[in-house]
């Protein structure tokens, strides 16, 4: 980092307009001439009461006037120390200007103040929130004196980064340097056990709350989630029970949803007949029978909803959408749909998507037809395009996937991703159109796009659709070379050989794998099955 870029500082001036747009949450208010000059009175105040000042500012969230003020004493002053860096690095942590923090970091150096395990820790939250994970490791690694708090941040860049491994690695070193954990930490590593459906080291980390004396009312819901997730829902009820009803909705919304993931319908009516049900505990019972693909009980909660009178809400009714959807009851998604009063983007592609994953293209474009040209008031977003591309591609209609990507990029000013280009192409594959797949791809080239493991693996399913041989081994070799791990794609190849007949390429795909240890994710079938009998349904 360069020295000279914390001389920008002065001349800095924030883009409050565009910022609003990204930060729609923080307090940003128009300052006048009065107000300058009240900063100008300010700035002759000693220190503390400038960085006590600062400090309100950010807790308030009112980043911009943080921001300002810090700008205005950088400019004036050569006093400044680790606690007036220390609330000016949690603004930039919130406010999305990487560079910022940066500079701040640079100052810090230049002025002597980026010692102190207070701003350290500061500087690693900004990195990490930023996603600069290297930068942030290299602060806690020159740090001298570590306390828990900085320790947390360390575990905390870890599990952003989706390194649970390298987070219970973090964790046994805590333990080694005999630091006392606090429930954040156990926190934390009770959700990176969840995450990675590490049930022995769940339960070690329990033992650990339990012997450590810790509040497990702080903990409940982090432990309630971890022993739904790997499918110990026993386990689940036992922590919940055992704190003699201190508990709160958020542990019971969490505990239905983990009853209902895992079938137990009878306990989560249970527990949703000891509380008013809201609309929290609504939507996560019903994105776990979305998942189940459980129409039943799924009504049996839309009933609920409805007696309670929660279908005023959006959210909800966005998620009563989509169970009828994944459970193929197109007529229930579209009768909530016409009864949302105030559909929004999730409302209009969620039904766009249900009409499209049912082979129902011709809808799913009437529809978006209906959001883009009479006026709904609401705008697709790139989500909503993958929809109606999807639904092209189930239906095989190639020119209209064709005029929606131009829409995206003409109208609508989107620029696809990935994602969008793997929908198109996999749609000019089934409709044999080869020539234009890899027209399409040579533009994505030229244009700088950086092709993903998404777009090689459509690229040679289409191949293997339309024995284009040779361009199908190139994008082969392409797509072994971005993920040479991944079992999916030694599958994909295998089929795409011997489509084309070639078995003793098949063959050393199969030794590969064998070598490697890559075994083929098992299939699976299953339905629903609710015993109607069973008095599942005694609703308050």
């Amino acid at each position: 980092m360069s020295m000279s870029m914390s001389r920008s500082l002065c001349y800095y001036k924030f883009p409050a307009k565009s910022c609003s747009k990204t930060c729609p949450s923080y307090n940003f208010q128009k300052r006048n001439v009065n107000t300058h000059h009240l900063f100008d009175q300010v700035l002759h105040r000693d220190i503390s009461s400038l960085n006590s000042q600062l400090s309100s500012h950010v807790r308030r969230l009112d980043l911009l006037t943080a921001w300002d003020l810090f700008r205005r004493l950088h400019c004036s002053r050569l006093d400044l120390d680790a606690y007036t860096f220390t609330p000016v690095l949690g603004a930039c942590s919130a406010l999305p200007f990487p560079e910022r923090g940066r500079q701040v970091h640079c100052l810090m150096i230049k002025s002597g103040s980026n010692t102190g395990t207070v701003t350290k820790t500061a500087l690693m939250n900004m990195y990490s929130k930023y996603g600069y994970f290297p930068e942030s490791v290299k602060v806690f690694e020159e740090m001298e004196s570590k306390d828990v708090v900085t320790w947390n941040a360390l575990l905390s860049s870890f599990l952003k980064q989706g390194l649970v491994k390298e987070a219970f690695g973090v964790f046994a070193a805590m333990r080694r340097e005999r630091v006392e954990f606090s429930e954040f930490t156990l926190c934390s590593m009770v959700k990176a056990c969840a995450f990675s459906k590490a049930i022995r080291q769940g339960k070690q980390v329990h033992g650990l709350v339990v012997v450590l004396g810790r509040d497990l009312v702080v903990l409940g819901t982090a432990l309630v989630d971890f022993y739904s997730v790997v499918g110990l829902i026993t386990e689940a009820m036992k922590v919940f029970s055992g704190l003699d009803g201190r508990v709160d909705d958020i542990m019971r919304n969490s505990l239905i949803s983990g009853c209902i993931r895992n079938r137990k319908y009878k306990d989560a009516f249970f527990i949703m007949n000891s509380m008013r049900p809201n609309v929290v505990a609504v939507t996560t019972a019903l994105a776990a029978c979305s998942v189940n693909s459980d129409s039943w009980i799924g009504k049996q909660i839309h009933c609920v909803a409805l007696r309670f009178g929660l279908t005023f809400d959006t959210q909800l009714c966005n998620v009563l959408l989509d169970m009828y959807a994944k459970c193929g009851i197109i007529s229930n998604a579209r009768s909530l749909f016409d009864g949302i009063v105030q559909k929004d983007v999730v409302s209009w592609t969620s039904m766009i998507d249900a009409y499209g994953s049912h082979g129902r293209g011709p809808e799913a474009l009437e529809l978006f037809q209906k959001m883009d040209e009479e006026g709904s008031g609401v705008l697709p977003n790139s989500v909503t395009f993958l929809a109606v591309l999807s639904a092209c591609a189930h239906s095989g209609l190639v020119d209209q996937a064709r005029e929606c990507l131009n829409l995206m990029r003409g109208k609508y000013g989107l620029d696809p991703g990935s994602e969008h280009y793997t929908c198109f192409i996999d749609t000019l594959g089934k409709a044999g159109q080869m020539d234009e797949v890899w027209c399409l791809f040579d533009d994505m080239v030229k244009s700088g796009f950086k092709a993903t493991t998404a777009v090689w693996g459509a690229l040679v399913n289409a191949c293997k659709l339309n024995l284009d041989v040779t361009r199908g081994e190139f994008a082969a070799k392409h797509l072994l070379e971005l993920e040479p791990d991944n079992p999916a794609y030694y599958i994909l190849l295998s089929n795409f050989y011997s489509t084309i007949g070639k078995w003793d390429a098949v063959d050393n795909l199969r030794n590969i794998m064998r070598k490697k240890g890559l075994v083929k994710e098992s299939g699976s079938s299953w339905f629903a099955v609710a015993n109607r009998h069973e008095d599942v349904c005694k609703l308050v």
